[in-house]
């Protein structure tokens, strides 16, 4: 792939200076990334010292040692004798130091605003506290919390850490199906929702899908209602079901901190993988918000001062992300509930104009979507607010990456680039403030992580594609899976000794600059929603009508892939175009119709291995008309023409 030879962005001297990771740099006595890295690389202990002080991270007790890998690198122990607690972190100590500046600004869909100031945001953390341990909820418990982005959803998220309780966030479009499975992995005992939220000026009622979850979560003691909208009544079952508003008025302004420990687990992120269940990623106190708060620091340069916007949903990582990281360094987080377009196509543009927001970042499909309704929906707008943009969820083509520079950012502000994941707590590969920027590049490895490109040999690669592996841990790494060691080290350290393999193809060009070229496995992006196909053709195959499905995603201009389901029909089932149709909506149903189908393919046969093991690669590549490759392993290649009649 040619890439463009010139530079987009180059930072000003005054961007230089004033950065977060140079003053973090001249503290290390380093004068380039280069050196930053090999520091890192020398000096682990000394490097993840010096990032936490400068983080701003406080300890209840400091710990003794920084890292302890004797249990082998996947298992590495961070902080160890360290205790903290995310709450104090990113509320509490601001709440007494700044207890008026502004936390959170909310935007919903029908335009509708509030704003917390710190003091606020710890009065509510306080009370939700006191009605999740109201609840019986104590420390190691599991929390579901399947909101919208409104500012009780970073609340709750917050009071989970402060009573030592397990939050698990959960993607407020799933289906019943999707979110019983993942509060059955952890046994959650309660279910927080909202009664319902708009999109696009429709009434989405949640509580009908809690409902029919609860039914199938054996661990479920409770379901906790916030109303977010006024006139939607809901059916509340006595002992089980509890109105949030109406608990929380009756808690305290105040509530203890639960001190954990810094290797304690405070949230499982799952995550769809190319086979099984969904993956539970454990993540501890003293992870995922130092990461995700460094990344913000060093990656973004986020200060106190600035506003952060970031579009996401709490179950998908960045939302969780936003949180941590934004509040910890005492920033202000804005929050909007709506999409982009509605209920025009400058909605976007004019939230980042009302709210002053600094930091904006969206998924590349977002960028797409806009940038088909022209200019002049953004150009309608004061957006000088803004000095640093991200993007993350998917790769760039030039054409949108270059239209977000120049009409969003005036060609003024970086695109800092991010890609990493929710095992990772957030980028492998980054962007900064001193970086030169070319369209759709990364600058390289965010600091602190030890990220190369290798080949098939297991060595590293220049110039060409490759496995993007990690060699070195880092404290927000995921502590395995959720009661499931052995898949954890299967899926990231068993192909080359210790070595993390993420599974992203990418590409580090002679200038320096990195590139991720797509996923190696066969894990599906829609618009940035990483979709497992085993969750697909499990909501297929439960349909008496199909005898075996295959799911697999493809290009999509707008999404950046679109999901295409293969169904084998039972014997003596006839293929109908409302067969289709249902099986269609099926899928939606159970995993939310974020997640639907752009359309059902019915073949007679699916490519396996003698294990009967279905090769998607071969299903994707033959659907489009590229190179299968090797096929050594196939056991039925009648299954190509199958596949090539329905293309």
């Amino acid at each position: 792939m040619t890439e463009p030879t010139a530079f987009a962005w180059t930072p000003s001297p005054a961007q230089i200076e004033s950065s977060r990771l140079r003053r973090f740099m001249d503290c290390l006595g380093v004068d380039d990334l280069n050196s930053l890295q090999e520091y890192a690389r020398r000096d682990l202990d000394g490097f993840w010292r010096h990032a936490i002080d400068d983080i701003g991270i406080e300890w209840s007790v400091e710990p003794h040692t920084i890292h302890d890998s004797s249990e082998g690198l996947p298992w590495t122990r961070w902080w160890l004798g360290g205790r903290l607690n995310l709450a104090t972190n990113a509320v509490d100590r601001h709440a007494k130091r700044t207890p008026n500046k502004t936390a959170i600004v909310w935007e919903g869909d029908d335009g509708s605003t509030r704003e917390w100031s710190y003091r606020e945001l710890g009065v509510e953390v306080a009370r939700a506290a006191g009605v999740l341990r109201q609840l019986g909820v104590g420390p190691g418990d599991a929390v579901g919390l399947c909101l919208p982005m409104m500012p009780e959803t970073a609340a709750i998220f917050l009071a989970c850490s402060k009573i030592g309780a397990i939050v698990a966030p959960l993607f407020s479009g799933y289906g019943a199906g999707a979110i019983a499975s993942r509060l059955n992995d952890c046994d959650a005992k309660v279910l927080v929702i909202a009664n319902g939220f708009e999109r696009r000026g429709r009434t989405v009622a949640m509580k009908p899908t809690a409902d029919e979850a609860a039914s199938n979560i054996a661990s479920l003691r409770h379901i906790l209602v916030v109303q977010r909208m006024a006139g939607l009544a809901v059916i509340m079952q006595p002992g089980r079901d509890h109105w949030y508003h109406t608990l929380a008025a009756g808690q305290p302004d105040t509530a203890p901190t639960y001190d954990s420990d810094a290797g304690g687990p405070f949230m499982l992120i799952y995550t769809s993988g190319t086979t099984g269940r969904p993956k539970g990623t454990v993540h501890v106190q003293g992870g995922f918000p130092i990461k995700a708060t460094q990344d913000m620091a060093h990656c973004f340069d986020v200060t106190a001062d600035d506003r952060l916007l970031w579009f996401t949903d709490i179950g998908w990582m960045m939302g969780p992300w936003a949180i941590c990281g934004a509040l910890t360094l005492g920033a202000t987080l804005v929050l909007f509930e709506g999409v982009p377009d509605h209920p025009a196509p400058d909605r976007l543009w004019k939230v980042v104009e009302r709210h002053r927001v600094s930091i904006l970042g969206v998924a590349p499909t977002v960028v797409r979507a806009l940038m088909r309704h022209g200019d002049d929906p953004v150009s309608r707008h004061d957006l000088t607010s803004l000095r640093v943009l991200g993007s993350s969820g998917e790769p760039w083509n030039p054409e949108p990456w270059l239209w977000f520079h120049e009409k969003v950012g005036g060609t003024r502000c970086p695109i800092i680039n991010y890609s990493g994941g929710t095992e990772i707590s957030g980028g492998i590969v980054g962007g900064n403030l001193l970086t030169p920027m070319k369209p759709c590049a990364f600058a390289g490895p965010c600091p602190g992580i030890d990220a190369d490109v290798y080949g098939d040999d297991g060595r590293p690669l220049r110039g060409s594609v490759g496995e993007l592996v990690v060699r070195s841990p880092w404290p927000g790494m995921t502590r395995g899976f959720w009661r499931d060691s052995e898949r954890y080290l299967d899926t990231y350290w068993s192909r080359w000794n210790d070595v993390w393999v993420h599974g992203d193809w990418a590409e580090i060009a002679p200038d320096g600059l990195w590139y991720i070229r797509g996923r190696s496995d066969d894990t599906i992006k829609v618009a940035g929603k990483r979709l497992g196909p085993a969750e697909v053709e499990s909501a297929l195959v439960a349909h008496p009508a199909v005898a075996e499905a295959a799911a697999i995603g493809i290009p999509d201009p707008l999404k950046g892939e679109a999901l295409v389901a293969f169904v084998v029909l039972q014997p003596g089932i006839e293929d109908t175009t409302p067969l289709r149709q249902e099986l269609a909506t099926r899928i939606s149903d159970e995993l939310g119709k974020a997640l639907r189908a752009k359309t059902v393919e019915i073949v007679s046969e699916l490519p396996k291995t003698r294990n009967a093991k279905v090769l998607r690669r071969v299903v994707r590549a033959v659907y489009l008309g590229n190179d299968p490759g090797d096929l050594s392993a196939l056991e039925n290649y009648a299954a190509i023409a199958a596949i090539t009649s329905v293309r």
